[in-house]
């Protein structure tokens, strides 16, 4: 797996562009406006049994919106793990980005934090069903497969009794989650259009 595998499907071109577009209108309204995304959530929250969500946007959305991004790409993993308690604490930095940079997008459109965190909470492959529902348009098969390993992504800082197995890692290489990490947040900068944090530096 390498970053070029994600170039044509994941630059802001098809349900990116159109998204863009229809955000900035809805951004055009004086304080907030509706976010239409009614059908396409409907199948979501009766898969999941979770209530309707009020998917207002806002200017005080989309500044929060902001600030997950920045803290998301500060959680980005750099560091190269060495032993079982050094991976697992890659992983759950992995999943403290992902889920950062997923709440984002869910905040930009128009979701509160706190239906976020009542339905969500830290399951990552369910922040990135409803991303996708909503116009992210990150179909990544590599990406809803660590998405699964990262859900919940707490599991991996746990004290486990002895005996105990641990949480599948999918096989997963860490230069394979930086890959699939760094596609979700620039697919995230480039969707929201959110500028890079202060000092900001591409990182895999």
């Amino acid at each position: 797996m390498s970053p070029d595998q994600y170039g044509a499907n994941d630059s802001l071109t098809g349900a990116g562009t159109s998204r863009r577009s229809l955000l900035r209108a809805i951004a055009a309204a004086p304080a907030v406006a509706a976010a239409p995304w009614g059908e396409a959530l409907t199948p979501l929250y009766e898969s999941y049994g979770d209530a309707a969500a009020t998917v207002v946007r806002s200017r005080e959305g989309r500044a929060f919106s902001r600030q997950r991004y920045h803290v998301a790409e500060g959680f980005f993993p750099t560091e190269q793990p060495q032993g079982r308690l050094a991976w697992q604490t890659f992983l759950y930095r992995s999943g403290i980005a992902a889920q950062l940079a997923l709440s984002s997008h869910l905040l930009d459109i128009g979701f509160t934090d706190e239906w976020c965190a009542r339905n969500i909470g830290l399951r990552v492959a369910k922040s990135l069903a409803y991303a996708n529902a909503t116009g992210l348009g990150h179909n990544c098969p590599e990406m809803a497969r660590l998405a699964l390993v990262l859900t919940p992504y707490h599991r991996w800082n746990q004290v486990r009794p002895s005996g105990q197995s641990e949480p599948d890692d999918g096989g997963f290489t860490p230069a394979q989650v930086r890959v699939c990490l760094r596609a979700l947040l620039d697919r995230v900068h480039d969707v929201t259009g959110h500028p890079r944090p202060r000092g900001w530096e591409r990182r895999l």
